[in-house]
């Protein structure tokens, strides 16, 4: 298994002493407290006031000012101390903001990783077991009967809906930029955007290059959310929908025109390894030696920093216990194997892109 000289570094070795590897078994066993606690501490606004407080402030202040009940801030305050996100000075009890809680309010990546594991994943959780023992995404029951989360999506609880697009958003747009300038070194004309969802790259498409006309297949459900998402704004008349259903073998890419450039991003990651093999040999049907196949994910043994590296590998089991039961982020091994599989080749990676995306560009192989 190959990883990044970080993740090698971080990986391969024990780095703990006996003590603090104790310690760190703690947190596991506390953890789903440990999580609920520091999220409280963000709603009640408790760390923003901290943040905000050049002397710091008592417990009793902090009731004072939340509304809460001297108990309630006190619950929160001793066990965000021991938690990480708080300093208290003994001599005056008055608790300050730590290096912890200060990333808590400000790092986006966090938030959004909070609002998303708390909105959409955490009942779920519970059902952990039995997905990975049935290979069903067990944890999507207390949303609905279906059998992915995708095909609920458009009747997901509002909060939940709002974090699940939120937590999708974040890593692809912040990649969007430098993704561009790669797809359209090429100066494709027609670009099929595979699992294009509510439309977001298409438009980025549409906006970068005046020329180019993008049609995005997806499930027809998604289709309609992408059509209102999309209607009246600049370049929509250069967007078009494909809908289907990509979980059906039998279910063809549209062969009504030659595509340039074939898009995946974010959306190889939904599937079995069986379904991406299906995907891939589908796409590669419609190729031809000029076409081009951009994949766009989050490989996690290509990560620069090992936090990035955690956040990808507990994506994984979002998608065992709520998505689909199925699939998780890939290690650039497995992908690359299942793209050679499928007739095609990898013929250069960019790493590093936004919040860690890497793009396989792929073509026919020879």
């Amino acid at each position: 298994m190959n990883l990044s000289p970080a993740l090698e570094k971080a990986y391969t070795k024990e780095r703990l002493s006996a003590r603090e590897a104790q310690a760190r078994a703690e947190w596991i066993a506390w953890g789903p407290i440990v999580f609920q606690a520091s999220r409280l501490m963000l709603k009640f606004g408790i760390l923003d006031l901290l943040r905000d407080s050049d002397e710091g402030m008592t417990i009793e202040e902090v009731a004072a000012k939340t509304g809460l009940s001297q108990y309630a801030a006190k619950c929160l305050l001793e066990a965000s101390l021991c938690i990480g996100t708080v300093l208290v000075d003994t001599a005056t009890g008055r608790f300050t903001l730590a290096k912890t809680g200060w990333f808590l309010i400000n790092d986006p990546a966090t938030r959004v990783n909070i609002d998303f594991n708390h909105d959409v994943n955490y009942e779920g959780w519970f059902h952990l077991e039995e997905a990975l023992k049935e290979g069903r995404p067990a944890g999507l029951k207390h949303f609905g009967d279906w059998p992915t989360v995708y095909e609920g999506l458009s009747q997901l609880p509002a909060d939940a809906q709002k974090s699940w697009f939120g937590f999708d958003h974040f890593y692809s747009d912040s990649s969007f930029p430098e993704a561009l300038q790669i797809v359209f070194a090429n100066k494709p004309k027609t670009l099929l955007d595979v699992g294009g969802n509510t439309g977001r790259w298409a438009m980025q498409c549409v906006g970068y290059d005046q020329d180019v006309n993008v049609t995005i297949m997806d499930l027809p459900q998604q289709i309609d959310m992408m059509e209102a998402q999309t209607a009246g704004k600049p370049g929509a008349d250069r967007i078009d929908g494909f809908g289907t259903d990509l979980l059906d073998p039998s279910n063809s890419f549209p062969q009504n025109k030659h595509y340039d450039a074939i898009w995946m991003s974010q959306f190889l990651d939904c599937f079995s390894e069986e379904q991406v093999l299906s995907i891939l040999e589908r796409a590669a049907r419609i190729m031809d030696g000029t076409s081009r196949l951009y994949i766009m994910e989050t490989l996690w043994d290509r990560q620069r920093f090992e936090p990035a590296a955690f956040c990808l590998t507990m994506t994984s089991l979002y998608f065992t216990a709520i998505a689909n039961g199925n699939s998780k982020m890939f290690h650039s091994e497995d992908l690359s194997r299942l793209v050679r599989q499928a007739g095609l080749e990898v013929e250069t990676i960019h790493d590093n892109l936004g919040q860690g995306h890497s793009i396989l560009v792929c073509r026919k192989a020879s």
